[in-house]
């Protein structure tokens, strides 16, 4: 937990942007990909049920994030390696006080518990601790973000045999829907660096995540799709989050990230976005 530390000292005492990628960048991008992926498999954001298996910095932001985005915190059930977190884990003193931001007054559980019924699973944790049977006990048209690289919580593949109405996303670019940091930091300061922002703040993410849930929605122009050449571009359940090539995130993105410091008031300067 020391990152949350680090950066909230930074914070206090630096008059610029300060953001840990590994925290808001995760947050922002998979972000979008939760938007987008339950426009496409029909569900509304404030009833599903999000297991995050991993319980440092970046599952932590993803799940403050994905609260400001409209996901109930209720509803938000992270593992750490021992299984759910709970109050009475906190109350044993197994929780740190950022764990327990997310602690939930249910009994004890392992992930493989944790995972019957949910909607969305979200992997920030290490390769191979998710199988078949834990997707298939999950809801109808599930969302699997299985992130950690190089290997995911669980391969597509696997996925896909245990069921087919899945959405599913990875960190790795050999597969659809790559949720990379690259998608997000380069413009996120762009944006910041542009108004001569004092800081990143909660405005400025959200921006960011929208922006880029809007882009992959959009017509792919053919000098995007050529260099995915054989891959179809296509909104929808293996197109989700624009391509990380996409010359267009530099211009949806970054103004998005200036207009929300200037509404804000962390932006020293004015800039005309037309």
């Amino acid at each position: 937990p020391e990152c949350f530390e680090i950066e909230r000292r930074l914070k206090e005492e630096l008059d610029i942007p300060v953001m840990h990628d590994d925290q808001h960048g995760t947050a922002i991008i998979s972000g979008a990909a939760l938007i987008n992926g339950l426009d496409v498999v029909d569900k509304k954001i404030g009833e599903i049920t999000v297991v995050i298996s991993g319980a440092g910095a970046s599952a932590i932001s993803c799940a403050r994030h994905y609260v400001r985005l409209g996901v109930e915190r209720s509803r938000i059930l992270m593992c750490d390696s021992k299984g759910l977190l709970t109050k009475s884990r906190g109350e044993k003193g197994e929780l740190n006080q950022y764990k327990m931001e997310f602690a939930q007054d249910r009994p004890e559980s392992s992930l493989t518990d944790s995972m019957r019924g949910a909607d969305v699973f979200l992997g920030l944790s290490k390769g191979g601790i998710v199988d078949g049977e834990m997707v298939a006990s999950m809801a109808d048209r599930p969302l699997i973000f299985a992130l950690a690289n190089p290997d995911p919580e669980i391969l597509p593949e696997e996925v896909r045999a245990a069921r087919s109405d899945a959405v599913i996303a990875t960190g790795r670019s050999d597969y659809p829907n790559q949720i990379n940091n690259v998608l997000g930091f380069p413009f996120i300061f762009r944006g910041a660096l542009d108004v001569r922002a004092k800081s990143i703040n909660e405005d400025m993410m959200l921006a960011a995540t929208d922006a880029l849930a809007d882009l992959a929605r959009k017509q792919v122009p053919e000098s995007v799709k050529g260099a995915y050449e054989g891959t179809d571009i296509t909104f929808g359940r293996e197109y989700l989050i624009p391509k990380p090539f996409d010359r267009r995130v530099l211009y949806h993105v970054a103004p998005a990230v200036a207009e929300a410091a200037m509404k804000s008031g962390v932006a020293r300067i004015d800039v005309d976005l037309g």
